[in-house]
């Protein structure tokens, strides 16, 4: 390690930036032992929402409960201080099933920070890091903006926006990564400077509107769930008062003012350069790609409980403000809106991740990582997951351990990092449960069951936790056990009960097989079966065993699908291999492959432009 003296300016590990991924970065390199210097451009915006003030949603909730099972903290913090809860998609499969915390905005991030500052090997600092000290291609240390110079083993950089950010209102920009704070300049030069290829990025977020002038009775009410579930595995979670969000629409009105602006637009004037998302975009590239779509949903959103503030979700724009108060005007219920925020856009630099492993270290400079925006992806959940990775796998570095590569038939996290290194992502990237080949197996119910072991063999799941994993697991094998082996005998009482669900049984049935049955749930089995009626299982030890055996032919379907894959992981790739020496393999997959440099034939088959024939002449060829 680096050596660790505060008072010298000496820590194992930078992390540069506070937000999502900084956080988890900085909080799980502490706990697992190194002394941590946290940088930030201010330290009021520790793990800050500068967008939608929320928590989770399809994908991204399979993601928070697998950065919990690891050992992370985003879950923790989420189920402090929601003011909302709501499962999506609960009558769809479970593979698309989500959890969505509306959070206390300003209590989410004081949460943070009292998390951070009880951790004692975690040093935070106002400042903004300018420079990298790069020795023999390695990591020794960075300098800020005062001149103050650090000594360090390596550096994780989750910067989010702030890159040489550039904000937007209208077709006056401004420097800046997000509203009220200051770009980080000077660092995208030293990363240049050391052979790091950056780009630009383009995301942007609503304004925010105070609740005392919007009109609630023309809108749709959105309570959250009355039977909670939380982000967690860990007990005890707080049951809090839920506050109810609100549903409104676009209409010919408002797209005739849209229409009508987009000269003052800076995406329209080629002003903004940078990629934005594709699946968060903008009202008015809503309104031009969907001309033939009458209206659009627009959900009204609080940022906390102390606080006038409105988030409008669906309504990110870069249009000047007083037009942005035309457009807002013309909703349902915001005809006297008043904007305490306008809506911006932001360009920024990113580093694509092609050029980081997937334990998230440059390729050509080790001791740094990359994660979060900086990699080019958007949303809080991939970034704090990719934090995590990053954090456990700068500790390892230190310690020359062997890095934490998450699969992809592991967990979303192993997803997300293995599309980021392998296929050159050109827009801002979202989790999304369609990039996932084995969603099945990969779903929010089931995170604990799948990481919870790496996360105590990592050091950052204690005993306790560990233990009460292991008891959980047992319970739904028991279960599991149990309704395969109890049989159900074909009554007249049973049949009346089960003709409510549509359903019917003429001989004894084994109670597994009945709950494969579409209509049937585990608490029709309560009205029907004596043992169930009195059993004290806990709903999450409930929804497993119904999955589980509901969808066990899929499952194995699935699980022969990882199997398949895993045989072309065996095929590893030396990592000094010349490709241009490679013979009977077309040019473009010669090029591919150097550009990514796999580090399997697996990873090599998911690289966009290489052909499934070249992908066989090199089996051969390793296979040898």
């Amino acid at each position: 390690m680096a050596g660790y003296d505060y008072l010298n300016n000496k820590f194992d590990i930078i992390v540069v930036g506070a937000g999502h991924a900084g956080c988890e970065a900085a909080i799980s390199a502490a706990r697992l032992g190194c002394n941590v210097l946290l940088c930030t451009l201010n330290v009021d915006n520790i793990a800050l929402q500068p967008c939608n003030p929320a928590i989770g949603g399809p994908a991204k909730s399979t993601l928070v409960r697998e950065i919990d099972a690891l050992g992370g903290v985003m879950g923790e913090v989420a189920d402090a201080t929601y003011i909302q809860m709501k499962t999506l998609n609960s009558s769809k499969g479970p593979a698309v099933r989500a959890l969505r915390a509306q959070s206390d905005k300003k209590e989410y991030t004081r949460y943070m920070r009292n998390l951070i500052e009880n951790i004692d090997n975690i040093w935070i600092k106002q400042t903004c890091i300018t420079e990298l000290k790069v020795k023999d291609k390695k990591i020794v240390g960075a300098i800020d903006e005062y001149g103050i110079e650090y000594s360090c083993g390596a550096i994780i950089l989750t910067t989010g926006t702030s890159l040489e950010g550039k904000m937007y209102v209208g077709l006056q920009s401004y420097s800046g990564g997000r509203l009220g704070e200051r770009a980080a300049i000077g660092l995208s030069a030293s990363l240049r400077e050391n052979g790091i290829i950056t780009k630009k990025l383009k995301t942007g977020t609503p304004a925010r509107v105070d609740k005392r002038t919007i009109d609630y009775s023309k809108m749709t009410i959105q309570p959250g769930d009355e039977k909670l579930s939380f982000y967690s595995f860990k007990p005890n979670r707080p049951v809090r008062q839920q506050y109810p969000c609100y549903l409104t629409r676009t209409n010919e009105e408002t797209h005739s003012i849209i229409m009508s602006n987009l000269d003052k637009s800076p995406m329209y004037q080629g002003l903004i350069q940078g990629v934005g998302p594709r699946y968060c975009p903008s009202i008015e590239d809503k309104i031009v790609r969907f001309a033939s779509n009458p209206s659009h949903h627009i959900f009204i959103e609080p940022e906390g409980l102390n606080t006038y503030e409105v988030y409008i979700q669906g309504f990110s724009t870069s249009l000047p403000a007083c037009v942005q108060v035309e457009m807002l005007r013309s909703l349902p219920g915001l005809e006297k809106a008043h904007i305490i925020k306008p809506a911006y856009a932001v360009e920024y630099d990113y580093v694509p991740a092609v050029q980081t492993r997937h334990s998230l270290m440059s390729k050509d400079i080790n001791g740094l990582f990359f994660a979060g925006q900086i990699n080019g992806t958007s949303g809080y959940e991939e970034a704090a997951a990719q934090g995590l990775v990053a954090g456990i796998n700068s500790v390892n570095y230190l310690n020359n351990s062997e890095p934490l590569e998450l699969s992809r038939s592991s967990s979303y996290t192993g997803t997300l990092i293995d599309d980021l290194v392998t296929k050159d992502i050109q827009e801002p990237y979202r989790m999304l449960t369609s990039r996932s080949e084995y969603r099945l197996l990969l779903r929010q119910d089931n995170a604990d069951a799948r990481l919870t072991e790496l996360g105590h063999k990592i050091g950052l799941i204690d005993d306790i936790q560990y233990q009460r994993y292991l008891t959980k697991q047992e319970n739904i094998k028991k279960e599991i056990a149990r309704l395969n082996e109890t049989k159900l005998s074909a009554t007249e009482d049973v049949n009346n009960i089960l003709a409510k669900y549509g359903e019917h049984i003429d001989a004894g049935i084994r109670l597994g097989e009945l709950l494969k049955r579409p209509n049937i749930s585990y608490e029709v089995f309560k009205k029907i079966d004596e043992e169930t009626k009195n059993l004290n299982l806990t709903d999450d030890i409930i929804e497993e065993v119904e999955v589980l055996i509901k969808y066990d032919g899929y499952i194995k379907r699935q699980e022969q699908q990882v199997e398949t894959s895993e045989k072309l992981e065996k095929y590893r790739i030396p990592e000094n291999i010349d490709y241009s020496k490679i013979k009977h393999i077309s040019t473009e997959t010669r090029e591919k492959l150097e550009k990514i440099r796999p580090k399997n034939l697996a990873q090599a088959s998911r690289i966009g432009g290489v052909k499934p024939a070249d992908i066989s002449v090199l089996m051969v060829m390793f296979g040898k």
